[in-house]
């Protein structure tokens, strides 16, 4: 295997396992969200209150934060935006070097 398809490969695992572990936040909050609820409404902790909204809404805050950073943010931040960036940042510094050669020279002929 070639390092662009190793790279490939190790982003696919790396995307992979960031859904997954969404996936799993979603569950543990439904499960979650339900166990809360049970426990202000039929035990009855905390019963003139309604806490566990408050609670849910915290974690459906966070979760909602986790979904942004797997589907918004990592999907057009990935290993091709990098390199693009990279390329982009080099040719810009070559292009500054070539210039300072330019203007150095240029001193060096007056």
């Amino acid at each position: 295997m070639d390092t662009e398809q190793h790279e490939m490969y190790e982003y696919a695992r790396k995307r992979i396992k960031q859904k997954k572990q969404l996936y799993f936040h979603f569950v543990l909050f439904f499960i979650g969200s339900i166990f809360l609820f049970i426990v202000n409404k039929w035990i009855g902790i905390g019963q003139p209150n309604n806490w566990y909204i408050w609670a849910v809404t915290s974690w459906f805050f966070i979760f909602i934060l986790h979904f942004i950073k797997v589907f918004i943010t990592d999907s057009f931040m990935n290993k091709k935006w990098e390199r693009e960036q990279i390329n982009r940042l080099m040719t810009m510094q070559e292009k500054k070097l070539e210039q300072l050669k330019n203007e150095v020279e240029n001193k060096k002929i007056i």
